[in-house]
């Protein structure tokens, strides 16, 4: 896996934005607030996660409490194959839909419309298979 996989799947997200701050860290957010930071010169990816999946990630090897948000249940990985490609997709969508949850009251509204109208294309397409 590397920083283009992270990135395109990460903007497979409703309403999923990235930017570039704090120098090399490409933030992907939804609603203003970041579900994942990739960072480009020193490869390494971080996110927020529930509080049992941070215990368990804390414990393995390439895998920290993130710098300044790790007492929110933000982990940072050193490395971005500190876990598989299929976990990290999953790390990914979770803390996707905690900060999404969160989103102001108009996105969550824009973004139950996008799942209905992608699951109702999907049964469509199946239909005509």
């Amino acid at each position: 896996m590397n920083a283009e996989m992270i990135r395109e799947f990460c903007l497979t997200f409703s309403e999923a934005k990235e930017n570039l701050q704090w120098g090399d860290d490409l933030c992907f957010k939804v609603g203003g607030k970041i579900f994942v930071m990739l960072g480009l010169d020193h490869p390494r990816v971080c996110f927020k996660c529930m509080a049992e999946t941070f215990s368990e990630l804390i414990e393995r090897e390439d895998i920290r409490p993130a710098p300044y948000v790790g007492r929110y249940k933000w982990v940072m990985l050193d490395r971005l194959d500190a876990v598989r490609w299929d976990e990290l997709r999953e790390l990914i969508r979770q803390s996707y839909e905690m900060v999404a949850a969160n989103a102001p009251k108009k996105l969550r509204k824009a973004s139950a419309r996008a799942k209905l109208a992608k699951r109702s294309s999907k049964h469509s397409s199946k239909k005509k298979s």
